[in-house]
C-alpha cells in the first residue's frame, strides 16, 4: 500500500534521544505502527516490541531493570507497539528511561484512558506525547493537485480520511473499521457496562453535529441518568472518536456559557455510523458535515504544526452564531463555515462586541487556505 509521509514525523523526529520517552497516541487505524515504523527505519538497530503477542506483554510486565536489560540487549531504540496492554506499563517506562540514558522508547497507544491513566504518575516530567489523526488535506496535498483536492473533497466528507480508507479507495474498509474498531477499546473500558447504550448515545451525538449538546436531553432520549451520559461520552473522547468545543463568554451577558458542541474527528466514521454514504446532494446535514469536516482539518492541522491553540463556537441565547474560534495571543479568529449563501451572517454583533477580532467566512473556494499548512 502507498505510504503519505506523517505531518506529525517531523514533530516527533525532533524530539528523537532527547532523553525522554515518546509516546504516540491516537485511534486504532490510524496509522500509528506505520508511522512510526518510518521513523525507525532510519535507525537500523532498532527493536520492535508488539504487545499485541503474550510473550511481549510477558517479558515487559512488573520486571526490573535488570530482566528489562535483557530484553532490550544493545538497541538504541525501542518501539513498544500498543503499550496500554502491557500490565504496569507506566512503572515499565519509568525504568526505561531513567536506567538507559542512551536509549530512545516510542510507545504508541490506541486509547488514553487506558495508556495515559497508566503512565501519567510514573512518566510526570519523562515523555513527549504526540496525538496522531487520521490523514489530514495537508497529507493528501503530496498526492493530489490544489485542483484535485477541491474535487477529492466532497468523497472525504463522505468517506472520511482513515489511511487505508483513502488510499485503497473502498468504502467497505471503512465499515469494518466501524464495525470492528470503533467499539474495541471503549467497550473494554471498565465502566462500560451496557454497549447498546454507548451505540444510542454516538448515534445521538452523530445526528447533532453543529448543534449544542444537553446532556439532560440525552439523557431522557437514551434513557440513563446524566452522569452516564457525561461518563460515555468523556470516554468516546479519549478513544479519539469525538471531541469537544466550548462555548466562548467574555462580555454579553446573552453569550451561552454551559453547552457544548460535539463533533467527530473523522466525518467518515461519522456517517458509517448512521449508515449514511449518500452524496451531499442528497443529504439534509451536509451544511452540518461541511462545518464538521473543516473544523476537524483545523483541528488536525494545529495538532500536526504542535500549535497550542484555544479553540471555541460562540453563541448567544438570540442565536447569533460564530462557527469556529481560535483564540491567539488573546486576539480572536472567528470563522463562520458556509456550504451555500443562504446562512445568515452574525459577524456585525460579533465585531460590535470584540472590536480586535477578525472574522473570515469559509466556503468552496478558500476552504483549502483555512486548512493547509501555511507555514
Amino acid at each position: 500500500m502507498e505510504i503519505l509521509k506523517r505531518e506529525l514525523q517531523k514533530q516527533i523526529e525532533k524530539k528523537l534521544f532527547k532523553g525522554k520517552v515518546i509516546i504516540v497516541y491516537g485511534p486504532r487505524q490510524a496509522g500509528k505502527t506505520t508511522l512510526i515504523k518510518e521513523i525507525v527505519k532510519n535507525y537500523p538497530d532498532y527493536l520492535f516490541l508488539n504487545c499485541d503477542e503474550p510473550d511481549v506483554r510477558e517479558a515487559l510486565s512488573n520486571k526490573t531493570s535488570t530482566e528489562l536489560k535483557f530484553v532490550i540487549k544493545d538497541h538504541k531504540l525501542v518501539f513498544i507497539d500498543e503499550a496500554q496492554r502491557v500490565s504496569n506499563i507506566g512503572l515499565t517506562l519509568k525504568l526505561l528511561n531513567d536506567n538507559f540514558k542512551d536509549v530512545q522508547i516510542i510507545a504508541t497507544g490506541s486509547s488514553s484512558f487506558e495508556l495515559a491513566d497508566k503512565i501519567e504518575e510514573p512518566l510526570t516530567g519523562r515523555s513527549y506525547e504526540f496525538f496522531l489523526t487520521p490523514f489530514s488535506m495537508q497529507e493528501l496535498f503530496q498526492k493530489y493537485s490544489l485542483i484535485e483536492l477541491k474535487r477529492i473533497v466532497e468523497k472525504r466528507i463522505i468517506f472520511g480520511m482513515y489511511p487505508e480508507v483513502v488510499l485503497k479507495n473502498d468504502e467497505d474498509i471503512l465499515r469494518n473499521i466501524a464495525k470492528n474498531y470503533l467499539y474495541k477499546d471503549v467497550l473494554k473500558y471498565e465502566n462500560i457496562k451496557k454497549p447498546e447504550i454507548l451505540e444510542k448515545i454516538l448515534k445521538a451525538l452523530a445526528l447533532q453535529i453543529g448543534s449544542e449538546v444537553s446532556y439532560n436531553e440525552l439523557s431522557r432520549l437514551v434513557g440513563v441518568d446524566k452522569i452516564t451520559v457525561k461518563n460515555y461520552i468523556d470516554i468516546l473522547e479519549k478513544a479519539f472518536i469525538i471531541f469537544r468545543l466550548k462555548p466562548y463568554s467574555r462580555n454579553l451577558r446573552t453569550e451561552l456559557r454551559k453547552l457544548r458542541k460535539i463533533y467527530f474527528y473523522d466525518t467518515g466514521m461519522r456517517n458509517a455510523i448512521i449508515n449514511n454514504f449518500n452524496g451531499l446532494d442528497l443529504r439534509n446535514d451536509k451544511g452540518v458535515l461541511w462545518e464538521n469536516f473543516l473544523i476537524s482539518e483545523r483541528v488536525k492541522r494545529n495538532y500536526n504544526q504542535n500549535r497550542h491553540i484555544n479553540n471555541y463556537f460562540w453563541r448567544t441565547h438570540t442565536q447569533k452564531e460564530i462557527d469556529y474560534l481560535e483564540e491567539v495571543d488573546n486576539i480572536l479568529y472567528g470563522y463562520e463555515f458556509k456550504f451555500n449563501d443562504k446562512k445568515k451572517s452574525s459577524s456585525r454583533l460579533f465585531k460590535e462586541v470584540y472590536k480586535d477580532s477578525h472574522y473570515q467566512i469559509i466556503n468552496h473556494n478558500n476552504f483549502l487556505d483555512f486548512i493547509l499548512d501555511d507555514e
